[in-house]
């Protein structure tokens, strides 16, 4: 259930939040909150959180084993959402990345998300995304999910 910008959680919910800056100590303008429902070997549903204007740093999901990489649609629930990934480049980017390093950031084929919208992440594709002045809230829907293996552009982050 969601009421307003707040995502109703069991206590054992509330307990395994993730909270990353990506070990880059620069939370509140690049990171990520994460509630995940459930990872298995089938499936992964979760919940992305944003604080306003917060970037996720671009990252992919490559192969892994037999399976091509992690195929993700994120569902966006609340505020808006930016999510560039591989492609022709826009000029909206550098608008987003005034208080992150903007040379990690190459994926730049924009796509908008509003409350309902959704896209559809192929495996091994750069991408990343940054919120609106409000936050946001995104669910992600995906193949199973394995953060220890995403590779970012940023070689200073640290994914645990």
């Amino acid at each position: 259930m969601l009421a307003a910008n707040k995502i109703v959680l069991t206590p054992e919910e509330e307990k395994e939040i993730e909270i990353t800056d990506f070990g880059l100590g620069n939370l509140e303008n690049e990171g990520l909150q994460i509630v995940v429902y459930e990872n298995n070997e089938s499936y992964c549903a979760k919940e992305l959180v944003l604080l306003p204007n917060q970037v996720c740093s671009e990252h992919k999901h490559p192969p892994r084993g037999n399976q091509p990489g992690k195929m993700e649609t994120f569902r966006c629930l609340f505020g808006q959402v930016w999510l560039f990934v591989e492609g022709e480049t826009s000029n909206e980017t550098n608008r987003f990345l005034k208080n992150v390093d903007s040379n990690y950031f190459k994926a730049g084929k924009s796509i908008h998300l509003l409350p309902g919208d959704q896209y559809t992440i192929q495996p091994d594709t750069f991408h990343w995304f940054v919120s609106g002045e409000k936050g946001a809230i995104v669910s992600e829907f995906s193949t199973p999910s394995d953060d220890a293996t995403d590779i970012f552009r940023n070689p200073n982050i640290v994914r645990t």
